[in-house]
C-alpha cells in the first residue's frame, strides 16, 4: 500500500469518527438547533415575538436518515414555531419524496409551511416534488410571493425559482413590493442575495452551502458550493445592500456522506420589533 492510500485511509477514519460525535444531539440527525433573533423597525408590532423555522438540504436519504427525520420533525413540533419555511434539496432519489412531504405535513404550524427548490431539486424529481408538495398542503414559492396577516399586520414570504438559472430568475420577486413591507426571502443560495438586487428584501434564508459539510483547521471539503467562498458559508452575514443573509448548514450531505465541523441544524429565526 502506497503512503499516499495510507493517508487518505488515517483521513477518512479521523472524518467518520468526529463525524460520529458530531452526530450526538437531544434529537440524533440533527446538530443542533441554531437560534438567531432579528430586529428591525420595519416589522409590524403584531409579529413582534413571530417565530419561524427553516430547514434546508435534507437530502434523503444520505447520511440523513429516515429515522433521522423522524426526530427532525420531533424537533420541528417541540420549537412550535409559527411558520416553517424549507430551502431545497429534499432528495436523494424519487422514491424519498413523498415520505419526507408526508412527515413534514404533521409539523402543521398555524401559519402554514413554505418552500422552495433546489438545484438538486430541478434536476431530478420537480415534477413528484410539485405534487408531493401540493398533496401535503406545502405552498411552493418560485418567484411568487405570499402574505402572512396577524393582527392589523402583515408578513410578507417570497420565493426564487432556480436561483442559478439567472438569466430565467435574475429578477428579484420582491422588486414589486413596498418599501413599507416587512419581507423575507427564501432562496436555495445565499450567492443570490449578492448575484441580483433584492430591494425590498428585509431578510434572506438559504441554505446549499452544507456550512462546509466537512471542515477541518479552516480546511473545507467539499467546496463551499458559493463562489462567495466562506464569505456566506453558515450562519447571519450580511450582503453588499446590508440586507442580513442567515445562511443553514442543513440536514443531508451530498458527494460525501461525512459530515464534520459543520454540524447539522434546524435553524429557529424570532423576528423582534425595533422600537
Amino acid at each position: 500500500m502506497t503512503k499516499e492510500k495510507v493517508c487518505l485511509l488515517s483521513l477518512s477514519a479521523l472524518l467518520l469518527i468526529f463525524s460520529s460525535c458530531a452526530s450526538l444531539s437531544r434529537y440524533p440527525g440533527v446538530g443542533r438547533i441554531r437560534r438567531f433573533t432579528i430586529t428591525s423597525r420595519q416589522l409590524p408590532a403584531a409579529f413582534n415575538g413571530f417565530r419561524i423555522a427553516f430547514a434546508s438540504d435534507f437530502h434523503l436519504e444520505s447520511k440523513y436518515k429516515y429515522r433521522h427525520l423522524q426526530n427532525t420533525i420531533h424537533a420541528l413540533k417541540d420549537e412550535q414555531p409559527d411558520v416553517l419555511l424549507l430551502g431545497g434539496d429534499y432528495q436523494e432519489g424519487c422514491e424519498h419524496v413523498a415520505p419526507l412531504f408526508e412527515a413534514l405535513a404533521t409539523v402543521d404550524p398555524p401559519y402554514g409551511t413554505y418552500a422552495i427548490l433546489g438545484n438538486n431539486d430541478y434536476e431530478r424529481c420537480t415534477d413528484e416534488i410539485r405534487r408531493a408538495m401540493k398533496e401535503a398542503n406545502i405552498l411552493l414559492l418560485e418567484q411568487k410571493a405570499d402574505t402572512l396577516y396577524r393582527g392589523d399586520g402583515q408578513l410578507i414570504i417570497c420565493g426564487t425559482g432556480n436561483p442559478f438559472d439567472l438569466k430565467r430568475n435574475g429578477t428579484s420577486p420582491t422588486k414589486g413590493l413596498s418599501e413599507e413591507d416587512y419581507v423575507i426571502l427564501l432562496t436555495h443560495t445565499p450567492d443570490y442575495a449578492e448575484d441580483v438586487d433584492i430591494t425590498h428584501t428585509d431578510l434572506t434564508l438559504a441554505g446549499h452551502t452544507h456550512g462546509g459539510q466537512v471542515t477541518l483547521f479552516g480546511w473545507i471539503v467539499p467546496e463551499t458550493g458559493s463562489k462567495y467562498g466562506k464569505r456566506f458559508l453558515t450562519g447571519l452575514n450580511y450582503n453588499r445592500s446590508g440586507i442580513p443573509v442567515i445562511t443553514s448548514n442543513g440536514l443531508g450531505t451530498s458527494r460525501m456522506n461525512i459530515r464534520t465541523g459543520a454540524r447539522s441544524e434546524i435553524v429557529i429565526v424570532t423576528l423582534q420589533k425595533e422600537e
